[in-house]
């Protein structure tokens, strides 16, 4: 009998101390709109990481549906999986809010108009970046696999974050772009619209050089060069005459236009080797001096060699 009042006591003290834990997991703090606990909390942060997975769960098993439908642009499928992703992180991020600190959505939104204030004065690069994100996810003039060249910079698109754009050069180094730079300065797209491109390649010759010889062998250097295209045929363009040479310009189209650097170096190594075999002068600078009315007396001995004297 003793012993079982004793659990009893003993039960009854557990169930005391885990309601006092309780209440003060549960007990509520107001600030203003928000109402906030500790127990609250605990649930939005558990929501955020539900959110998380979840976003991901979805945009990977999206991306592996949209895999199956061969007609969708590879660059579309990476935006809907994007905008589900973020779609599903916004929703999950409100929801987070509202578990955590009991506020409806127009506390929401005065929260968001302090945040928009302070992002006016210290974070507005990071918000222009942002909102270019999403233009380029809208928009789409820079899509995944596209090659663009920024300045000195040219590359393959690897990712469009929200913030960011990773492009992989030709060294295999990642480049990281902030995304207001794609939106706000000149970019070329090498993959967009039309999936040809004509490449132009300048070159001089000597002023003495026949003009219809030279047509001929720039026109012989771009057949058979590889990904280069038959039609357009390659032409030639006589430019204008310069100060010591005679410049031209041979135009070739391609349907690799990412390779364009390739394509330019095999042309020029046949151009060199048939003007070599033609014997067609590249012309360098030169400066000629005319001096009128002889030299003066006083240079003329220095002038003169040993066997001269």
């Amino acid at each position: 009998m003793f012993v079982h009042l004793a659990g009893i006591s003993f039960l009854l003290q557990d169930s005391a101390i885990i309601a006092r834990v309780w209440a003060y997991l549960t007990r509520q703090f107001t600030f203003g709109r928000i109402t906030v606990s500790v127990s609250s909390v605990v649930v939005g942060a558990f929501v955020v990481l539900l959110t998380i997975f979840i976003a991901r769960w979805a945009s990977a098993l999206l991306e592996r549906r949209l895999a199956n439908r061969r007609h969708i642009d590879p660059g579309l499928r990476y935006t809907i999986c994007r905008l589900a992703k973020y779609v599903v992180i916004t929703i999950g991020a409100l929801v987070a809010l509202r578990q955590a600190f009991a506020i409806d959505l127009t506390s929401i939104a005065v929260v968001f108009t302090a945040l928009s204030v302070g992002i006016g004065f210290g974070l507005q690069y990071i918000a222009a970046d942002i909102a270019s994100g999403f233009i380029l996810l809208f928009e789409r003039p820079i899509r995944i696999g596209d090659r663009i060249t920024i300045g000195e910079d040219e590359g393959d698109v690897l990712s469009i974050n929200l913030r960011t754009t990773v492009v992989s050069t030709n060294d295999r180094i990642a480049i990281i772009v902030p995304n207001s730079k794609l939106v706000g300065q000149r970019v070329v797209n090498w993959s967009y619209g039309d999936p040809r491109a004509r490449i132009a390649i300048p070159i001089g010759v000597a002023d003495d050089s026949d003009i219809e010889l030279v047509t001929e062998t720039l026109v012989d250097a771009a057949e058979g060069v590889a990904n280069v295209l038959e039609e357009p045929k390659p032409r030639v363009q006589f430019l204008k005459f310069g100060d010591y040479s005679l410049d031209f310009r041979l135009l070739v189209w391609t349907n690799q236009p990412r390779r364009h650097v390739q394509i330019r170096s095999d042309i020029n190594y046949r151009i060199a080797r048939l003007f070599r075999e033609r014997s067609i002068r590249i012309p360098y600078p030169t400066q000629e001096f005319l001096l009128k009315g002889g030299l003066p007396r006083e240079l003329e001995p220095s002038l003169l060699t040993d066997s001269d004297q």
